[in-house]
């Protein structure tokens, strides 16, 4: 488990690193400055996540099923939070926008939102 939850996070920095440049310089040339910024929220998120899931596959054992929830949480909330705000700004720059990710977004954001809840419980029932 701690191997994949740092190769994951790995992959999550890196893409966020081609999707900032991506942005930066491909889509700036196609997008409004609004959905410019709400495609840097989604690389921002991306990579904060990438950089947290590297922290605890570095500082925890990952074997309880407290420590698979958090990490399963933080890797489904990314994807489905930052990958829908993708893909809701570069469709609606296509004029071909897919509605349907809409409530993705928010449920992305909840899973993020349990996964630092699970982080703080894990933090405090540790034994130091």
């Amino acid at each position: 488990m701690t191997q994949f939850t740092l190769l994951f996070a790995s992959i999550l920095g890196g893409l966020a690193a081609v999707f900032g440049a991506f942005g930066a310089h491909a889509l700036k040339k196609i997008l409004s400055d609004d959905q410019l910024k709400s495609f840097e929220t989604g690389v921002k998120y991306q990579m904060y996540h990438a950089i947290v899931l590297l922290v605890i596959g570095f500082n925890f054992k990952l074997e309880t099923a407290l420590e698979k929830y958090m990490v399963y949480s933080f890797m489904a909330g990314v994807l489905l939070f930052s990958f829908s705000i993708y893909g809701l700004v570069i469709s609606s720059a296509k004029n071909k926008k897919l509605t349907f990710l809409g409530p993705v977004t928010p449920l992305g954001g909840l899973l993020l939102i349990v996964g630092w809840s699970l982080l703080a419980y894990a933090v405090c029932t540790m034994p130091f």
